[in-house]
């Protein structure tokens, strides 16, 4: 069994890689992958550069948070994504051969109108990697897989890269964005001499493998303590597969822990009340040791960083994955709006203006939660309630709003609604796509417009598209105008459309005119 089995098939030489891209994208990781399915949607021209031939395997980190299956339910994956997982087990706790506590590690919530999903789910990397692959063949986007990105230089016009394949052939790509998302050692933030600043938040060394074994349920997430808590071992049945994942640390800050199969079979029966018969084959394992590291800068000139080549986090909380995934969301549009669309440049400043706060607090949050030893995985975590009230493109001018109402910077809630012939539809499906909506909830006004990425839609009042018969739009949003980013945050929220050819300026390839339709 191969935990990926997406391989660089078509042996592509270097002279077959394209003289120039819109964005060159170095990493088929999590990341990089998102960004390429956002900008191949919106007709950028990208390339993604992976070193290794194949997708990375390994189930590594592998919790999908409520906002980021909302962006893959964008992106048209998430159906894909929910077929491959499950939500996470019960922890057994485990002590002298028999389990003695269970208790639910990852909490959930019930899903609402506002927010249709209410609990992280389980999806292994190797598949979350596959299934963005496919989506974004499916949309016409390359990876060029055994391809290096060597050294590159920029100047005001573009980035110039030395791209190296596995049998040695170079060539150089030119694009007009440069985009790092190589993890956490990343080779292009160093080139830029970009600092990340950070610590390393644990002495002691970690653990993962992917393993077969014999003799445990899947129905629990199972923790064995006999040992520390640093000293520990837990082993995670794998969502429609037959392996399961082990997480194990070690107390000895100077042990290097041996990642060879064998060895890890004989950690596994040495810490556990299993044999070393019932454990079986290693698919894959790594050693590391948890950092948290923020850097300095998320943009230096045509080049962008993003995920763990800007933010490395603690596994705890299941975050890093998720932040990397809506850094691509965020950026995505972005570019994609200067690219085809002519918005002013000044646009990309944004992206390290709005993700670094993020990816600071987020990082405060993981590192507390792996200092604590607090098991609990609670709504905290599930980034819904992230969004960019004080960020550059929030516009909020009604006034006299009550405590806890939606505003502009908010990521924007979904509502089930109706089509004026009774067919039910959400608000997240008129969000879908590329495009920026301008919603009107309770009769406001909508103005003229002339722009293929944006859409308007009514809820209620006279003419409506969309009816709300329970009143949950009217519940989530209240009333007004409200324009909705293609990364679903409100960009502008106001009593009506006065306001709004000034505010469409900002993105290019939008245009008002203040008269009503």
């Amino acid at each position: 069994m191969e935990l990926n089995n997406v391989k660089d098939t078509a042996s592509v030489s270097a002279d077959a890689l394209p003289a120039y891209v819109d964005v060159l994208i170095a990493g088929a990781g999590p990341t990089g992958l998102a960004l390429a399915v956002d900008l191949a949607r919106r007709g950028v021209r990208a390339l993604v550069l992976e070193r290794q031939d194949r997708l990375s395997p390994g189930t590594r980190g592998s919790g999908i948070q409520p906002r980021t299956q909302e962006v893959y339910e964008d992106f048209g994956v998430l159906d894909a994504i929910r077929a491959s997982g499950s939500p996470y087990p019960k922890m057994g706790s485990w002590k002298d051969g028999r389990m003695i506590n269970e208790y639910v590690f990852v909490e959930g919530v019930e899903p609402t109108p506002a927010t249709p999903y209410g609990t992280m789910l389980m999806v292994p990397q190797w598949r979350n990697l596959e299934i963005q692959y496919a989506r974004l063949t499916e949309l016409g986007g390359t990876v060029a897989f055994g391809a290096a990105l060597e050294s590159f230089t920029q100047d005001a016009d573009g980035v110039r890269a030395r791209v190296v394949r596995a049998d040695g052939t170079a060539r150089t790509v030119r694009a007009a964005y440069l985009v790092a998302a190589d993890g956490g050692r990343s080779t292009v933030r160093k080139a830029l001499g970009v600092t990340m600043n950070g610590e390393s938040i644990a002495a002691h060394p970690m653990l993962l493998a992917d393993i077969r074994l014999d003799g445990l349920d899947k129905q629990h997430w199972h923790m064995w303590e006999a040992f520390n808590a640093t000293d520990f071992v837990a082993l995670l049945p794998a969502p429609l597969n037959d392996y399961f994942q082990l997480i194990a640390g070690f107390a000895d800050p100077a042990a290097e822990p041996d990642t060879a199969p064998d060895a890890v079979r004989k950690l596994v029966a040495e810490r556990t009340h299993l044999t070393l018969d019932q454990v079986g084959e290693v698919l894959w394992s790594s050693a590391f040791r948890p950092n948290a590291a923020l850097a300095d800068r998320f943009r230096v000139g045509r080049v962008f960083l993003a995920g763990d080549a800007a933010h490395v986090h603690s596994p705890a909380g299941g975050q890093g994955l998720n932040t990397s995934v809506q850094d691509a969301y965020n950026l995505g549009w972005k570019l994609g709006q200067v690219i085809r669309h002519g918005a002013p440049g000044s646009l990309l400043d944004t992206y390290e203006a709005e993700r670094q706060p993020i990816a600071a607090r987020i990082l405060d949050t993981s590192t507390r939660l792996h200092r604590s030893g607090d098991m609990r995985r609670g709504k905290d975590l599930h980034q819904i309630d992230f969004g960019y009230p004080d960020g550059p493109l929030s516009t909020e001018r009604r006034t006299g709003l009550p405590d806890g109402a939606l505003r502009a910077g908010d990521r924007a809630p979904d509502a089930p609604c109706a089509t004026p012939d009774g067919a039910p539809r959400r608000l997240f499906e008129v969000f879908q796509g590329p495009h920026f909506t301008l919603l009107s909830v309770g009769g406001a006004e909508l103005p003229a417009l002339d722009g293929e990425m944006i859409r308007t839609c009514r809820v209620g009042g006279p003419a409506p598209d969309l009816l709300d018969p329970e009143g949950h739009a009217r519940q989530a949003y209240g009333e007004g105008l409200f324009l909705i980013r293609p990364d679903g945050y409100l960009a502008y929220a106001a009593d009506d459309a006065s306001g709004l050819p000034d505010e469409l300026a900002r993105y290019g390839g939008l245009s008002a005119a203040p008269s009503g339709r």
